[in-house]
Formats: structure tokens, C-alpha cells, sequence
């Protein structure tokens, strides 16, 4: 199997079907023993890469192997054929990366001392997930803190054969200006990355919305509490109800009976006019039986 058009059709097919880059040696164990040589095929995946010119795709050699890709210039257009919004970080995370990346191999400590606040457990623990990050070893001090280094997972995603290939420092002023947006979706491995990075804080915010939602609360408990202390003011100041509903009552039951009395009062007069109109029709009569009688 020594036909050269063969060999690079066998080449394409395999770099195209495979879910990972693959290397030189993983390209070779497709053939037999003896077949081909390591500088054959290094010299026909030249071909192809130069065959690629022109196209919306390239073969491009990561830390990892070879892979076909979608070119950079056109994944704005390609990134729509997924509806998942891509995935964001925190500025925290970002930093974290960061620092490991320029400065590895490099313990948690360094990192806290050089940002000047400690890194979330969580932060660590989503770069291991991520095989961004790994541990090559441990500082020999006590404790024995964990030391870490980026991987070639790092290296592909970010579309790099080698950290030769990072940005230099001067290059990247800050992490303001990182606005490429990261995405760990299943079209990693045909869509890199490049290493400017979108910084949101969503950490910040998240601490400014909490922050407000507290004030607004504050001052509703606030309101409530000068209300009730108004209402019960009001209630000092007065007069008691019960007392007030006491009095009224005795006057109204006061009037009342001098009501009641003046009945009694000119019943009695009545009855003390009618005695008199009695008394003085049976003297009228006394009188007329006594001219009779003398008659």
C-alpha cells in the first residue's frame, strides 16, 4: 500500500472522522508495519494543508495532532447553525487561567498573592474538570502546596501548538481588552477559540444586585417601623378609650333620669289640681243644697 493519492485520501478521511486531534504516531498505526514512513506522511499532510487554501476549512497542527477546522474569519457565521448561547466566565476565572498560563508552573498561593484575594475551590476544580490545568507536582515546603501547569487541552482549544505561541505580555495590556467569548460546546474541536477572552463580571454584578435588593429592604423595614411608632405615639397622646366611653355614658344616663323624674313631678301636679277642682265642686254644691234648705 505504497500509492501516494491513496495514502492521503486514507489521511483526510481519518483527520475528518476522528472526535481529537491526531498526532504523527497515531496517523502511522492506520497502516501496516511497513507502511509509510513518519517523513512521508508529514510531507503529504503538507499537500493537503496547501490543497486546503482557498476553502472555508484548513488543517491545522495543535499541541495535539492535526485536525480540519473551520476557518476563524467565518465561525461568526458558522456559530449560528447552534442555538446554545456560548458559555461565559468571571473576570476571577479568567485571571486564574491567566496567571497559570504565564506564570506555570505556579502553586494557589502564587496566585492569591499575586491577585491579593484567595481563588474559589470552585475555580481550581472547573479547570482540572476542563483539562485546561493539571498538577505536575508539589512545591517541597510545608504543606506541600499543589503545583500546576496548562495542558495540551488548553493548548488546542486555544488553537496553540505550543505556549511559544501565547500572546507576550506587552501584547495584552489587560484583561479588559480579553473580548473573544469561550464556548465548550461539542464544536470545540472544529471551531477554536482565540485567546481573547469576553471578561464578565458576573461575580461583581451579582454582589451589586444583592447589595440593592438589601438597601430596598432596609428602608421598607424602616417605613414599617416609624409607622408603628407613630401609631402607638398617637395612642399615648390621646385620651383612653374606655374612659372617654365612661364618661359619655354617665352624662347620657345623667340626662336621662332627670328625664325620668320630671314625669313623676307633673303626674303629681295633675293629680294635686284635680283634688282641688273636687274639693271645690262639692263646696259649690254645699252651697246650693244650703240656699234650698232656707228656702
Amino acid at each position: 500500500m505504497t500509492d501516494i493519492p491513496a495514502i492521503k485520501q486514507i489521511l483526510e478521511g481519518a483527520i475528518l472522522a476522528a472526535d481529537k486531534p491526531l498526532s504523527i504516531d497515531a496517523l502511522i498505526q492506520l497502516f501496516d508495519r511497513n507502511q509509510p514512513a513518519r517523513v512521508e506522511i508529514k510531507k503529504i499532510l503538507v499537500e493537503i494543508a496547501d490543497e486546503c487554501e482557498g476553502r472555508g476549512f484548513e488543517l491545522k497542527e495543535v499541541a495535539s495532532g492535526f485536525r480540519f477546522q473551520v476557518r476563524h474569519e467565518y465561525s461568526k457565521w458558522v456559530d449560528r447553525l447552534w442555538e446554545e448561547k456560548p458559555q461565559r466566565y468571571t473576570r476571577a476565572f479568567l485571571e486564574t487561567l491567566a496567571l497559570i498560563a504565564y506564570k506555570q508552573p505556579i502553586t494557589r498561593g502564587d496566585i492569591e498573592e499575586i491577585r491579593g484575594v484567595s481563588v474559589s475551590t470552585s475555580i481550581m476544580r472547573s479547570l482540572l474538570e476542563r483539562e485546561w490545568i493539571r498538577v505536575v507536582g508539589h512545591r517541597d515546603v510545608p504543606g506541600r502546596p499543589a503545583i500546576f501547569a496548562t495542558t495540551k487541552a488548553f493548548l488546542d482549544y486555544f488553537d496553540l501548538s505550543s505556549l511559544d505561541e501565547l500572546p507576550t505580555l506587552s501584547e495584552i495590556k489587560d484583561l479588559d481588552k480579553m473580548s473573544e467569548e469561550l464556548d465548550l460546546g461539542a464544536d470545540d474541536l472544529i471551531q477554536p477559540r482565540s485567546l481573547d477572552l469576553e471578561v464578565v463580571d458576573s461575580e461583581t454584578a451579582a454582589a451589586e444586585a444583592d447589595d440593592a435588593l438589601l438597601e430596598d429592604v432596609t428602608k421598607r423595614v424602616n417605613v414599617i417601623q416609624q409607622n408603628i411608632k407613630s401609631m402607638f405615639k398617637e395612642q399615648d397622646d390621646g385620651l383612653d378609650p374606655d374612659d372617654e366611653w365612661d364618661e359619655s355614658t354617665q352624662s347620657e344616663v345623667g340626662e336621662d333620669s332627670e328625664v325620668a323624674e320630671n314625669p313623676e313631678a307633673s303626674e303629681n301636679s295633675e293629680v294635686s289640681e284635680n283634688s282641688e277642682v273636687s274639693e271645690n265642686s262639692e263646696v259649690s254644691e254645699n252651697s246650693e243644697v244650703s240656699e234650698n234648705s232656707e228656702v
